[in-house]
């Protein structure tokens, strides 16, 4: 049964209008947000491992994977383009990351190819009855 329209999906959920607590605590916090992060910088500059560490996670963005081209002369069946694979991780060739996409996009294919043998198949016996 679907929601009415302007009821609420759960009416002992939180009333409406009262503030999240995160927002009391950024709103407490703004207005001494200069000197806070000041503090912070002193702090890891006298030593502080985890406030020098709070201040580079807030300047260096963390490293994202990355895609890599890569060209593969695959021959043969699935599996067998799959150990090409991980033969091509295990030499280096390609990153493990990569190679784990291209696992994965090899088992969506096996998947397709199994699913239009079995159309086929049902197709078949279907039109043979």
């Amino acid at each position: 049964m679907p929601f009415k329209s302007g009821e609420s999906g759960n009416p002992l959920g939180r009333p409406i209008g009262v503030r999240d607590r995160r927002t009391a605590l950024r709103e407490l916090l703004s207005p001494h947000a200069p000197e806070l992060v000041q503090k912070a910088v002193d702090m890891a500059l006298e030593g502080d491992t985890t406030a020098l560490r709070m201040c580079l996670d807030r300047c260096i963005a963390p490293l994202r994977s990355t895609t890599q081209n890569i060209e593969l002369d695959f021959q043969g069946e699935l599996h067998e383009r799959g150990e090409a694979t991980l033969q091509a991780i295990y030499a280096g060739d390609i990153d493990p990351l990569t190679g784990s996409a291209l696992i994965g996009a090899l088992a969506d294919q096996a998947r397709l190819k199994e699913q239009t043998e079995l159309e086929a198949r049902l197709s078949y016996l279907e039109n043979k009855l």
